[in-house]
């Protein structure tokens, strides 16, 4: 079975590789440390601070393993690919909410980088997959558990 594809902008492929070298470079360390400590305590059988250290031990390996699938598996979206004619993934577009008369402006980025507090919402979201392909002055439905939302595209940027 092949695996997934993970779609990054330049942005988000350092933020996830700076986090794959502090796990590797300080936190495999620092939990390392915390194990020996827990060690000299005596008897492991019912040390707490050990198996606390060995929990943390346990997440640290698996999202190095996590990332570093992740990262063997990028796909990075080049600014230069970013078309402004219609929304793809690295596009920043305001939409205007019909129903509010309010605007909003959203980065599509992978599901990898979205931060819906920081709006930047996920090519597989229901938003971003109604957005997609779509051009300035469309208007797209977009189906969410509360009903349909009406946007406008008012704007694509890079």
């Amino acid at each position: 079975m092949s695996e997934k594809e993970v779609i990054l902008t330049q942005e988000g492929l350092k933020k996830l590789e700076e986090e794959l070298e502090h796990l590797k470079s300080v936190k495999r360390r620092e939990v390392a440390e915390r194990i020996k400590v827990a060690i000299g305590y005596g008897d492991i059988s019912e040390n707490s601070e050990y198996e606390d250290a060995k929990n943390e031990q346990a997440f640290i390996e698996g999202r190095i393993i996590t990332l570093e699938k992740m990262l063997r598996n990028a796909r990075i979206i080049n600014n230069d690919e970013v078309d402004t004619d219609t929304v793809s993934v690295g596009s920043i577009v305001t939409l205007e909410d019909l129903e509010f008369n309010e605007n909003v402006e959203y980065t599509i980025v992978g599901t990898a980088e979205s931060d819906p507090l920081s709006n930047k919402i996920s090519n597989e979201s229901p938003v971003g997959r109604a957005l997609l392909g779509k051009k300035k002055e469309s208007v797209v439905d977009v189906q969410v558990p509360a009903g349909v939302i009406k946007y406008k595209i008012i704007d694509i940027k890079k």
